[in-house]
């Protein structure tokens, strides 16, 4: 867990997404968002530095460990930050402890993947293979693991440190997300939910349509919608480029959650 920025400020808890881990997802931002906001970031189960469970990857069970690590942190309410996968957990945990979100950011993320053969039943799949590799030995299943990562990044000038970050999850745990993600549906209740939020929507993105992330910003009641000219990985690759949407976004949150909640904690600077 990272934890950066001013302690009295108001709190966003950044949440990665699938495969990555929150410095990796989030290291470009960190230093921008804490001069304004208290900045918690952790891994979520079976990713990077994450718990290690046998229980089989649930994202309930990942927006009940954010609410964990906000209770050990003394922290009694935060904006989720959500970024891909990280989405469904911010949602999720609005939708299990509403009295502690005080708004959400949504970036890069869907309220449900497409059925389409590439999309939901793919991911499924996924899901099965991380039950049935459960008796293959750990070093087996990393070896294996590593393997992989090694032969799609190829060619790709990566630093070392972004391998090792990648490669430090549970390949168990990231295949069962990747079923959870292609079972995630939170159409039914999108329009239930009641505090400010903002839906950036990357409209190059290669992973998660745009038609997708659109979806999920008008089925929101009241949504702030802001387009990113930019793929999935533009958080990394064009931090710079990314960041002053990211900003408008939390600031549009937290001003608002402010002027519902009466809070000077949330007030401009």
């Amino acid at each position: 867990m990272r934890e950066v920025g001013p302690t009295d400020g108001p709190v966003l808890v950044l949440l990665h997404g699938w495969t990555v881990t929150a410095d990796l997802n989030w290291f470009a931002s960190y230093a921008a968002l804490a001069e304004r906001y208290r900045v918690v970031a952790l891994d979520h189960r079976g990713h990077g530095r994450g718990i290690r469970s046998r229980r089989s990857f649930r994202l309930t069970d990942c927006a009940d460990d954010v609410v964990a690590v906000a209770d050990a942190l003394g922290i009694e309410s935060f904006v989720p930050v959500g970024y891909s996968m990280g989405g469904p957990i911010a949602l999720e945990t609005w939708r299990r402890h509403r009295h502690r979100v005080d708004g959400l950011v949504l970036c890069a993320t869907f309220a449900s993947i497409p059925s389409a053969p590439r999309g939901r039943p793919r991911l499924q799949a996924l899901g099965l293979l991380g039950h049935g590799i459960r008796a293959v030995p750990h070093p087996v299943r990393r070896a294996g693991f590593e393997q992989v990562l090694r032969q799609q990044t190829d060619g790709r000038a990566l630093p070392p440190w972004i391998f090792d970050e990648v490669a430090s999850g549970d390949p168990r745990a990231l295949l069962q997300a990747g079923g959870e993600i292609g079972r995630f549906d939170a159409r039914p209740w999108a329009g239930d939910i009641d505090v400010p939020t903002a839906v950036v929507v990357t409209a190059r993105d290669s992973v998660v349509p745009p038609s997708r992330q659109h979806a999920l910003a008008h089925a929101i009641p009241d949504a702030h919608h802001l387009t990113l000219d930019g793929d999935h990985d533009v958080c990394v690759m064009r931090a710079a480029h990314f960041l002053p949407t990211m900003l408008d976004a939390c600031e549009r949150v937290t001003l608002e959650a402010a002027s519902e909640r009466g809070s000077s904690l949330y007030s401009p600077p």
